[in-house]
């Protein structure tokens, strides 16, 4: 299974890539059956296609919650990267999925907070733009509202 997770979820097949995507967020909410493949699916943060690092990041997010070893440590600063992704759509899903990894990992809200408010949205065209600050300002407050994190 392991040498073909990333050939799966990169495959042409976009609609079975992104089932496989969806099974495997749903399943690590509730178990850590996946986190052994972190390194293949950060592996993903960089790929050129936008729908294959928007997969990445949402599953990287789910299991945030299970990163004892804190393998998020080595990755934190490139998923920080795609707030501000070329892709605007990546660039949403990107500030979503930070609301789960900071509730999961709450040593990172500082830095998540940090980096929402120094991103420069100025390359979004302005149909794109309201829509990723209203994203933001979502994440922002699930993270100030938590109460795992004191500003």
């Amino acid at each position: 299974m392991k040498e073909s997770i990333v050939a799966k979820l990169t495959a042409k097949d976009d609609k079975y890539a992104c089932a496989l995507a969806d099974k495997i967020i749903s399943e690590s909410q509730e178990t850590d059956e996946w986190y052994e493949y972190f390194d293949d699916f950060a592996s993903l943060l960089d790929h050129p296609k936008s729908l294959v690092r928007n997969r990445a990041l949402y599953i990287l997010a789910a299991n945030a919650q299970w990163d004892e070893e804190n393998r998020f440590d080595a990755i934190i600063s490139d998923f920080l990267t795609h707030i501000t992704d070329e892709k605007p759509i990546t660039a949403r899903q990107c500030v979503k999925a930070l609301a789960q990894v900071g509730l999961a990992k709450p040593q990172y809200i500082p830095r998540i907070l940090s980096c929402l408010g120094d991103a420069d949205l100025s390359k979004y065209k302005d149909s794109m733009r309201p829509l990723i600050e209203k994203d933001m300002a979502e994440t922002e407050k699930i993270l100030t509202t938590s109460g795992l994190w004191n500003s």
